[in-house]
């Protein structure tokens, strides 16, 4: 008969794999953005999602069990969604509200997820497990805030077209006007781009 020991074990190798594909997928989130801010929130979460991939094989290790990733198909299914997102944008002056709304995705399944964890590792008397997936669920929920924030801001008055004085005060390294309107074409390839869901 499963247990709760048995759930929580898949659900930790489910987020195990999650973690391992986010840190995947960061690095070409930073660069498809054209909002500085975002780009070092994003920057900076991807060295916390690093801290994460090892603070759960400290959990495994926790319950003297090996790490194990079972794929997580929420994740996948949100990455390669917010991949179609950021190619869709892709040039667009909406292209940091999208990636934002992609990320927030990935951001709210983890809360979900680390929240369950965090209880049930109560439930199963390990305060060194239910510590340590604390601290992950607290540093989601602060980067889901600076995700809001950002949101509230800079990437939206992008999104709807408003000049960043900054960059509009910039003339185009061509010519041609590109930083008009606060809008800076996006130099990276496809393959960076879309790199979400590798």
């Amino acid at each position: 008969m499963k247990t709760l020991k048995d759930l929580f074990l898949d659900e930790l190798a489910d987020m195990y794999d999650a973690e391992q594909r986010i840190v995947k997928a960061l690095p070409g989130v930073a660069e498809a953005a054209t909002c500085e801010k975002l780009k070092g929130a994003i920057l900076t979460h991807l060295k916390e999602t690093e801290g994460h991939v090892t603070k759960i094989e400290q959990v495994f290790q926790s319950f003297d069990e090996k790490a194990k990733a079972i794929t997580c198909k929420a994740t996948v299914g949100l990455l390669e969604e917010g991949d179609a997102l950021a190619g869709e944008f892709k040039g667009s002056p909406a292209i940091n509200a999208a990636l934002i709304s992609a990320a927030q995705k990935v951001e709210h399944h983890e809360m979900a997820s680390y929240g369950c964890l965090h209880e049930w590792a109560g439930l199963l008397a390990n305060k060194k497990a239910a510590g340590l997936l604390q601290e992950i669920l607290d540093e989601e929920i602060a980067a889901n805030e600076t995700l809001n924030k950002l949101a509230l801001t800079s990437s939206n008055e992008e999104a709807l077209g408003e000049p960043n004085e900054k960059e509009s005060e910039t003339p185009a390294a061509n010519g041609t006007g590109a930083h008009q309107r606060g809008v800076r074409p996006v130099t990276t390839g496809r393959s960076r781009v879309g790199s979400m869901s590798n």
